[in-house]
């Protein structure tokens, strides 16, 4: 792993556990302290999580962690929505085994009975294992490729759900969706767009709009 990557890798870390809120500027001064580097290695380290969706480059101020929006919301879900829904009815016509999506919801089940509170890092992590794997039973390592280059930004718009969200509903949500997955046809589309969409996207909004409002008591 190169210096960028290790640095990188460090900040993502940090990024998908909530570190840095909203607004958070990465000064490279104050990084290549940090981390004992150049500031060329950390310009290339910010370079690779503004490419993973992690960071927003902007004019005269450089990295920053971009705040949430409506259009960034809508842009990232019908994103999922056109690759989850399209490897699933891929999967179904194929008669693909879904054995790996129900073995996903049963680690979702065992992090949530390991502890009430597991990390938001591993949490995430699990989240987007169970999603990762509808599109992998698809076959279709393009698609696959294409899922990848958005979870980084999905676990990221996750932090901004966390207060209503804890191991224990989120298991028992991707469980409901996986037996109703298994049922095929219609049943299982359905199911999963109502996931993405009415779970997924819908808590999104609401914690937009709560930050919208709090914002409007400050006078911001």
């Amino acid at each position: 792993m190169t210096a960028p990557e290790r640095i990188a890798a460090t900040l993502r870390g940090e990024l998908l556990d909530g570190a840095h809120p909203v607004g958070t500027r990465f000064r490279e001064e104050d990084l290549a302290a940090r981390f004992e580097v150049g500031r060329h290695t950390v310009r290339s380290a910010l370079r690779l999580l503004v490419d993973r969706g992690l960071l927003t480059h902007e004019r005269h101020r450089g990295a920053v962690v971009a705040p949430l929006s409506r259009a960034r919301v809508d842009e990232i879900f019908d994103y999922r929505l056109v690759l989850e829904a399209g490897a699933l009815r891929m999967a179904l016509a194929s008669g693909a085994d879904l054995g790996p999506v129900l073995a996903e919801a049963d680690r979702l089940e065992e992090l949530a009975a390991r502890s009430s509170r597991p990390s938001w890092r591993e949490l995430t992590a699990a989240h987007g294992d169970f999603h990762r794997a509808i599109v992998a039973v698809a076959g279709n390592r393009h698609l696959l490729d294409s899922y990848r280059r958005c979870e980084d930004e999905v676990r990221l718009l996750l932090t901004f759900v966390r207060p209503d969200f804890d191991a224990v509903s989120m298991a028992a949500v991707h469980r409901a969706l996986a037996d109703k997955l298994v049922l095929g046809g219609d049943t299982a589309v359905d199911a999963l767009v109502d996931d993405v969409d009415h779970t997924g996207r819908a808590a999104l909004l609401s914690a937009l709009r709560r930050a919208e409002e709090s914002a409007r008591l400050l006078g911001h």
